[in-house]
């Protein structure tokens, strides 16, 4: 099997996505969002990068990933074919105020990057007693009782 030095029409492809994104522009990672239970896990595609290679930081409710590919070749290489996408690439999340960035935990496997946000305290469901309004009056009651002692 040989590898190709030119084909016109991949070349031409190429040529027009570079003028469409723009050849110095950030690029964008793929992502999926989902919710599981008390948690948002997002996985972004990360292909070739390593996490020494990937940026993720948080200020408020707004999460910045920035990866970085570089190149395999080195000086003296005699490159035949390259249509790996290199440098660097960028995506933003911005997070609703239901979720806590604090807690958030980052993972890098196998070319994925997977981010699992916790759903806020303050945010959760919770249950509300009902009580009877002969049990609230007991209430009212004894909280009026309480402070006239502390007086």
């Amino acid at each position: 099997m040989a590898l190709m030095r030119f084909d016109p029409f991949r070349e031409l492809d190429r040529l027009a996505d570079q003028a469409q994104a723009g050849a110095r522009t950030a690029r964008t990672l793929p992502m999926e969002a989902l919710r599981r239970g008390d948690q948002f896990m997002v996985a972004l595609d990360v292909p070739g990068m390593q996490g020494g290679d990937i940026d993720v930081t948080v200020e408020r409710n707004v999460i910045e990933i920035t990866a970085r590919r570089r190149p395999i070749r080195q000086e003296g290489d005699e490159l035949i074919v390259d249509e790996r996408p290199q440098g660097e690439f960028r995506r933003q999340l911005f997070l609703g105020d239901n979720l806590d960035p604090n807690k958030m935990t980052a993972v890098c496997d196998q070319g994925v990057l997977a981010l699992t946000i916790p759903v806020s305290e303050a945010s959760k469901p919770r249950k509300v007693d009902i009580a009877t309004a002969n049990e609230a009056q007991q209430a009212i009651q004894a909280e009026s009782a309480a402070q006239t002692v502390e007086a």
